[in-house]
């Protein structure tokens, strides 16, 4: 059956075309737009994806929604166009199924038909939600990148003499953010021969326990690596929380009151 669908669509070419473009209002405006944006010839692929569903290139189908995908994400194209899209492709492949039978009979009975209907439904499902993973799993890739770029970036490592360095914490830190802390702080130390490192913490917001546990190896490693850490702005709250977890910083790192002053102690 589905070579026969597959002829009878390559032999009614333009008019296939007409009735896809006429299903799918939204896309058929942008067919130009999305070419020139993404490269990506909507026509072209519709045939494609018809060809995997009805011939069950389970393999090919998956891989090929993999690279929609991932192209449809890159170049910021919106799940609404391709939803109406794909379902324009499944309408506009049952009309023509549906044409085909009336002419040439290609399914004997309603059990034949049944299982052409599940095969080419649950085949261009596989495909949306392997085109839907595959978007979800490339705008998180991103997402993630630009955000270690940012917390980078929010962890300033600033030099104020050839061996003491001043790194002010501004905002809440996360799990998350602890990780990007701990890498810079340590790979810093070892590139610039930090001595000693002045931590200001009196731009910190909140500071949740587990992260104040990190917090506390973090100072470990310092001080392994052979860098003295002076904690400045330790705030009231966070000083509490901070007791509470039962954290002490006696034997890892110096405490003083504001940054101003350590900096004329050390300066």
């Amino acid at each position: 059956m589905g070579t026969e669908i597959e002829s009878f669509i390559h032999e009614h070419g333009e008019t296939f075309e007409r009735k896809l473009l006429s299903e799918a209002v939204n896309v058929s405006t942008k067919i130009t737009d999305i070419l020139n944006q993404g490269n990506i010839d909507l026509l072209k692929n519709a045939r494609t994806l018809i060809y995997y569903v009805i011939n069950q290139k389970d393999q090919d189908l998956v891989a090929f929604a993999k690279q929609e995908g991932i192209a449809w994400a890159e170049h910021a194209l919106t799940l609404e166009l391709k939803l109406e899209w794909v379902q324009a492709i499944r309408r506009t492949l049952w009309h023509y199924a549906g044409i085909l039978d009336e002419e040439k009979k290609i399914t004997n009975d309603r059990s034949e038909f049944y299982i052409l209907e599940k095969n080419i439904n649950d085949n261009i499902d596989r495909f949306l939600n392997n085109f839907f993973l595959n978007y979800a799993k490339y705008k998180e890739s991103v997402f993630l990148k630009q955000r270690e770029m940012v917390e980078h970036l929010s962890v300033p490592i600033i030099p104020v003499s050839g061996n003491v360095s001043v790194l002010p914490l501004i905002g809440t830190i996360d799990s998350y953010r602890i990780q990007i802390i701990e890498e810079k702080v340590l790979n810093d130390i070892a590139k610039s021969r930090i001595q000693t490192l002045v931590m200001d913490l009196s731009g910190i917001a909140m500071m949740e326990r587990d992260v104040i546990n990190h917090f506390e190896m973090i100072l470990a490693g310092v001080k392994m690596m052979g860098c003295k850490t002076v904690l400045t702005g330790l705030r009231p709250e966070l000083v509490r929380k901070m007791v509470h977890a039962g954290v002490r910083f006696d034997e890892d790192a110096d405490t003083k009151g504001t940054l101003q002053e350590t900096l004329k102690q050390y300066l």
